[in-house]
């Protein structure tokens, strides 16, 4: 090769050799791209933290990541590539899978994904709810106490539940106590007190003070039945004062529970048992009637008469109860 053709190969080799050398200096001292970071907690629909949720940072190759939320449900992924779209997903035991929407961090960018809240699997939590005996009574009072009759008259001591529970002493006292200070019970007794007056039964006096004298042994006797026998007796005896309804079955047999009622009760137990404390209660508001009612009335025959006409109304309230009232109940007309 001549010197002409060395020297022009070697100007060509020192041109290039300088033109490369900076551009190569320029690359090297090219900052890098400062890498992002992503963060968020993990909260449930209440806003409760959910501790040990998986996270997985999705998008390219590069920024592929996997965390565990901590105690604090929070999370935090560094060293992601900025310009280059990601989501987060997160599963956790009981919660449906979350998936955020695509999101491009910039460089140095600190991004939060806000609002995560993992709803509950429909499937995948089972919550067992129990409530004592004493708790489940209370409710069941509390249902009966809305029970009027046409929406006004007291119907509370009837039980539509079939399974219900024993009432303590303090709910047999309540209940009793509910009724005879209901302003229906002073109602009724007012219009009991003036068919005595008009017939004057019994042998109190006639005009205002007679008929004062018969409201209040109408209230006495109703008050001394259904405290002794509907709270003080069942308490004692451990027996359950309520009538319980049946409302299945055939004609006669529903009618034979209805009649059988006043004199067959349920024990706190579970277990039928001879009525004593309804009994105890008609025969406790006759004697007691010897106290306040006119000398010509009182006696045996008091304490036997009060003792039938309450047996005889019960019996007839529980065979209305059990074909006829529940329908004119609005409470529990469509329970």
């Amino acid at each position: 090769m001549s010197k002409t053709k060395l020297s022009f190969a070697a100007l060509l080799i020192g041109i290039a050799v300088a033109t490369a050398v900076p551009a190569q200096e320029m690359l090297l001292s090219a900052p890098e791209p400062q890498a992002g970071h992503v963060s968020g907690t993990v909260t449930d629909d209440n806003g409760d933290v959910i501790p040990g949720a998986t996270v997985v940072l999705k998008g390219d190759a590069q920024n592929e990541q996997t965390a565990v939320a901590d105690d604090n449900g929070g999370f935090q992924f560094n060293n992601v590539s900025p310009g280059s779209p990601v989501e987060v997903s997160i599963h956790a035991q009981g919660f449906a899978d979350w998936k955020s929407t695509p999101l491009v961090v910039n460089p140095g960018q600190f991004a939060l994904v806000s609002d995560i809240k993992l709803k509950f699997e429909a499937d995948a939590v089972s919550v067992t709810v129990t409530a004592s005996r004493e708790e489940v009574a209370v409710q069941q009072v509390r249902l009966a106490e809305q029970q009027r009759v046409f929406g006004f008259i007291p119907n509370f001591y009837v039980v539509y539940d079939h399974d219900p529970v024993p009432l303590t002493p303090k709910l047999k006292f309540e209940l009793a106590t509910k009724v005879m200070i209901d302003p229906v019970t002073f109602a009724g007794t007012a219009f009991l007190a003036g068919i005595n007056q008009a017939s004057n039964t019994p042998d109190y006096s006639q005009g205002l003070k007679g008929y004062g004298q018969r409201f209040g042994a109408i209230y006495a006797n109703d008050l001394t039945d259904i405290m002794v026998g509907g709270a003080i007796l069942p308490s004692i005896l451990h027996q359950d004062p309520r009538y319980f309804y049946q409302g299945t079955g055939t004609t006669k047999s529903r009618l034979l529970h209805a009649v059988s009622s006043p004199i067959i009760t349920r024990g706190d137990n579970g277990h039928m048992q001879p009525n004593y404390s309804s009994l105890g209660g008609y025969l406790a508001s006759g004697a007691i009637a010897n106290a306040y009612y006119p000398e010509t009335n009182r006696g045996a025959g008091l304490v036997f008469s009060t003792f039938a006409v309450d047996l005889s109304a019960n019996v007839a309230n529980a065979v209305i109860q059990e074909f006829v009232l529940r329908k004119l109940t609005p409470s529990v007309r469509n329970r």
